[in-house]
């Protein structure tokens, strides 16, 4: 008797799994207030699922995130279509049910069908980004003018060579030493206040060390910020920069993937800052460049320096910077 009481307590404090019990032809709301036809759902292979059904497939097309242990597609159902996530890994449920919660949450938060499927997605791909250890309270305002300065360059290179070959290059996100990395090239991007004290920071001894067989190229850019109503928040900017990808479904991924890799979150808030693009100064890093390189004397680490850029004058570039990198494309 005192077993059979144990077994029926463990029971009841086991978290409720809303697939349990149900059948793949089977679909239960998730919520029977609601305002939007969210369903717990059983897919092919008893994959625990989540789905919105809308009466058509939305136009255009929105690109659908690509997580890693879940499934996110569009298919049609009983009088229409239906958004869809699937979770392949089981042992992974009950993190998935809480995903699942919170992005049905996020869409009834919208004000018609077609912002609820947004909000959904839009809540998804925070998961993408939280899952792979991205942070929560957003960029700082150094932060947000590196990412702006860096957003800038990448939108030159694809005006120049292509989404995919820019998207490719734009290696600092992910962990290189260099923020972009061409062939027979690489170019280190720093964004600088206008009214800052003429510096620059080098934060590494290999951010500015010699690459075999590629010429290195410093980008100090200009980039002003104010707490305005008008102007191009760095949201403006991600948007901007994102439509030049969207007409390749290859790059737009590697494209979302290296910009959740810098921290951003589309659902920090960052529409009160505003940024303002200046001018742009090139110059090329070889013998005699102000600077800190391997190897460092033993026991020497995690160098952190800074550059006047007076001393830089020297080793201005000659022509434009766009023209090097091509140069050094078509030599390989």
């Amino acid at each position: 008797m005192k077993k059979t009481k144990t077994m029926i307590r463990r029971q009841l404090l086991k978290p409720h799994d809303p697939w349990e019990r149900l059948d793949p032809d089977e679909a239960k709301r998730v919520d029977v207030a609601g305002r939007f036809d969210f369903f717990w759902v059983v897919l092919e292979a008893g994959m625990p699922g989540l789905m919105l059904r809308l009466p058509s497939l939305p136009q255009p097309l929105p690109r659908l995130p690509k997580l890693k242990n879940l499934v996110a597609s569009f298919r049609p159902v009983l009088g229409g279509t239906a958004f869809v996530l699937g979770l392949k890994e089981r042992s992974q449920v009950e993190i998935f049910e809480t995903l699942c919660r919170d992005v049905v949450e996020a869409g009834e938060a919208g004000t018609d069908r077609d912002e609820a499927l947004s909000r959904a997605l839009q809540r998804t791909r925070r998961w993408y980004h939280l899952l792979r250890g991205g942070k929560t309270n957003g960029l700082s305002v150094e932060e947000q003018r590196g990412l702006v300065g860096e957003l800038a360059f990448l939108r030159d290179l694809v005006s120049a060579f292509g989404p995919d070959t820019a998207i490719e290059a734009w290696t600092g996100p992910t962990g290189s030493a260099k923020d972009f990395e061409l062939i027979g090239s690489c170019v280190e991007v720093k964004a600088r206040r206008v009214a800052a004290k003429p510096f620059v920071a080098i934060s590494s001894e290999d951010q500015l060390a010699d690459v075999e067989g590629s010429r290195l190229c410093l980008r100090v850019v200009n980039v002003a910020s104010a707490v305005l109503p008008e102007g191009q928040s760095l949201h403006d900017h991600v948007r901007m920069t994102a439509e030049m990808f969207e007409e390749d479904g290859a790059a737009f991924e590697a494209w979302e993937e290296t910009l959740y890799s810098t921290g951003y979150d589309p659902e920090n808030s960052y529409d009160d800052r505003r940024w303002l693009l200046g001018a742009a100064t090139d110059y090329e890093v070889k013998e005699g460049f102000p600077r800190i390189s391997a190897p460092l004397a033993p026991g020497v680490e995690n160098v952190r320096y800074s550059i006047a850029l007076d001393a830089c004058e020297p080793f201005k570039l000659e022509g434009d910077l766009i023209d090097v990198i091509r140069k050094g494309i078509e030599n390989e």
